[in-house]
């Protein structure tokens, strides 16, 4: 008889969680080893995100660490997981743009396919690769390039087609930390130098996700990555995996060695970065974002706001701001009143930012 799986509470599944995404405690390992662990950091906004989400996470972190890898071409921006922009190693780049296709697919057909009927979009795709490999472009440009063949099209519509259907990478100084520039575009086989892996595996995905971001369902899975109908891969995987059940009864499933630390491992303050895969990595965002705060930290038109974690929890947000004058300000905003020791540490972490940013002011706003 099968003995019925453990029981994980949801402090349990959140210790679990810190473990895996270093934030109990900070890692030497190098940035692109940790870009590469984490399966990408989200990275829409340029260019803090990335920055910010590796400085939560590893000892004696600087913006070189991860400008130099960008610059030498081993870490690319490019769209992946929910079809939104992330900074990934260039091997994951060639792995993973393969895998989530069907994710780019389905976003595109539902938002500007129907701009495009009749239009060959292969023909498309062969067009935007002959003039993004020339130069690398931004979208507004390849467009109007796109639509001088095509009278009465829709550029942007277009652009979204290269998007689509080709593997088009942020070429720098785009996302680049303390530089600026237009998000313009090359195919990640141009850039790279190689070609797309032929053979990507949705069984290393997952074991993978399961390392960063476990113990977890499939629709934990398919909520990171954005695929769908991911079942059976856990189920072929099951053998070599254990499983367990969380507080409402939900199956999840893990790696047998990974790091599931006591409920009780105390859980340091820490300012986690805006857009952060930490809480957008989960169907069921409870383990770290308390349902209350939700909307307050996600907000109706898409924004992700950094979040102040207090004894591994969601309890506020913050953010880095620089004036005109290139005045700096980390402002914390908790949304309940902080224990003495756990405002001194939030008051470290935002100090820690500043050093990080340069130099500047700390507030802390009060509760509310």
């Amino acid at each position: 008889m099968t003995a019925e799986p453990a029981v994980l509470t949801t402090r349990a599944l959140n210790r679990a969680l810190l473990a895996r995404q270093h934030l109990l405690a900070r890692s030497t390992m190098t940035a692109a080893a940790m870009v590469r662990h984490l399966g990408g950091l989200q990275a829409q906004a340029a260019p803090q995100p990335p920055y910010l989400g590796l400085l939560a996470r590893l000892d004696g972190f600087a913006p070189e660490h991860l400008t130099e890898p960008i610059e030498r071409r081993e870490a690319v921006r490019i769209a992946l997981h929910r079809g939104t922009i992330h900074l990934v190693t260039a091997e994951d780049c060639l792995t993973l743009r393969p895998l989530v296709q069907p994710v780019l697919e389905q976003g595109f057909r539902g938002n500007h396919g129907k701009l495009l009927d009749g239009v060959d979009l292969d023909a498309v795709a062969a067009e935007a690769r002959e003039l993004v490999e020339a130069q690398p472009r931004t979208f507004q440009q390849l467009g109007a390039l796109l639509a001088e063949s095509r009278p009465g099209r829709d550029p942007g519509a277009l652009a979204q087609a290269a998007r689509c259907f080709l593997p088009l990478v942020q070429v720098p100084p785009r996302g680049i930390w303390g530089r600026s520039g237009a998000a313009a575009h090359t195919t990640a086989e141009h850039w790279l130098g190689r070609p797309l892996d032929p053979a990507p595996s949705l069984d290393d995905l997952a074991l993978r996700y399961l390392a960063a971001f476990g113990p977890a369902g499939v629709a934990d899975l398919q909520k990171w990555c954005g695929l769908s109908r991911l079942g059976p891969v856990l189920k072929r995987l099951a053998p070599g995996l254990v499983t367990f059940r969380d507080e409402h009864g939900r199956l999840l499933y893990d790696l047998p060695d990974a790091p599931r630390p006591d409920p009780s491992v105390p859980a340091p303050v820490r300012l986690v970065a805006p857009f952060d895969n930490l809480v957008l990595s989960h169907a069921d965002r409870t383990r770290v974002l308390p349902e209350e705060y939700r909307p307050r930290l996600m907000t109706q038109n898409g924004i992700v706001l950094g979040i102040l974690l207090v004894d591994g929890m969601a309890a506020g947000s913050w953010q880095l701001t620089e004036g005109r004058g290139g005045e700096r300000t980390v402002l914390v905003r908790p949304y309940a009143a902080l224990r003495k020791d756990d405002r001194r540490e939030a008051e470290a972490e935002a100090e820690r930012v500043l050093a990080f940013a340069g130099g500047g002011e700390v507030r802390i706003e009060c509760a509310g």
